[in-house]
Formats: C-alpha cells, structure tokens, sequence
C-alpha cells in the first residue's frame, strides 16, 4: 500500500470517527432539549417568569460572535489549503478572541445570578415556584455544559494551530484543522438551539 493510500485511509477514519463522536454529542444536547421542553410544556407560566431574568442582548451579542468565529475558522482551513499558513494562525488568533469574548460574557451573566443570589442551591432558588426552579437548573447545566464544550474547544484549536507552526498541518494533511472546524462548529450550532431556547421564547 502506497503512502499516499494510507494517508487516505488515516483520513477517512479520522473524519468518520470525528463524525461519530459529533452524532453523541448531539444525541446528549438533544436529550437535554428535549428534557427542557417537556418542562417547559408542563410549567409554561413559571419558565415565562424565569426568563425574564435572562439578558437578551448578552445573549444576542455572544450568537453574533460565535457565528463569526464559525466563519473564521473556515477561512483558517481554507487559507492552509492554499498554503497560507501565517493567515491561517491569524484567523484562528481571531476565533480564539471570539471565544474569549463569549466566555467573558457568560461570566458576567453568571456573576448577576449569583449576585441575585440564584444559583443551585442558594435559598432564594429553593423557595422558588417548581418551575422556576426547573428553568434555572436546566439553564446552568446546559450553558455549563457549552461553556466547558467552549474550552475543549478552544484547546482543540490550539492543537491544531500548534500543527500548522510546526509544519504537521499542511495544504496536504489538513484532517486536525479540519476536524478542529467541526468540532467548534458543533459548539456553534448547540448555541444557536440554546439561544432562542433560553433567551427568546419566553
């Protein structure tokens, strides 16, 4: 078997196993939301009232940047398939920024609910109405969740980054960048459930 069928073969299955592991991902977010509309069906009135809590525009402005590190991290891959690999790292400098701007945004917004002193297992969350604390609960846990899926994957593109300087990341052997791409991407599209979820139906 040549190289260059190996190198077909190594793709092939890195891009199936990152495609696999992507569906788990999905199936977990998918029961969450699902289990967030049943409750939400249940108890529509107490879900209205703890929305309300929530900032929209935080919410607005961290859609608008994670939908523009999307972008450029797809611009990365395509710059180092054109062998552009300084405007690669300078778009991925860009994504990670991006990042950095969501996750001091959602520190803000978590810092104002602990201020109000609704957290898990604070007093005022306890002596809420069961939907209320239903909303609440499922909040932190799903944002959480995307919060911590936002580090992976900011350590993931690192990785990646890493490749290109030191030349494992090419034009020819783009898999690490490329699965790096969907990964945020996946990151990207639970938001952008979360968002409206969240923040919109209220």
């Amino acid at each position: 078997m040549s190289d260059h069928e190996e190198h077909v073969i190594d793709r092939e299955s890195g891009t199936m196993g990152m495609w696999l592991f992507l569906f788990t991902e999905l199936f977990l977010f998918g029961g969450l939301f699902l289990v967030y509309a049943v409750f939400r069906y249940m108890h529509p009135a107490e879900f209205h009232e703890a929305g309300l809590e929530l900032d929209t525009f935080v919410g607005t402005l961290n859609t608008v940047v994670l939908l523009i590190s999307s972008m450029t991290v797809a611009m990365s891959i395509t710059a180092v398939q054109k062998k552009n690999n300084a405007l690669a790292l300078g778009l991925l400098a860009i994504t990670t920024i991006l990042a950095l701007v969501f996750m001091v945004n959602k520190y803000f917004e978590w810092t104002h609910k602990f201020h109000l002193v609704i957290y898990p297992g604070s007093p005022v969350l306890e002596n809420m109405e069961r939907g209320e604390l239903l909303f609440y609960g499922l909040y932190f846990i799903m944002t959480g969740l995307h919060a911590l899926h936002v580090i992976i994957g900011l350590i993931v593109l690192f990785f990646a980054g890493y490749g290109i300087m030191k030349g494992t990341v090419t034009s020819e052997r783009t898999l690490l960048l490329e699965n790096a791409g969907l990964y945020w991407h996946l990151v990207d599209l639970i938001w952008i459930f979360l968002f409206p979820l969240m923040y919109l139906i209220t």
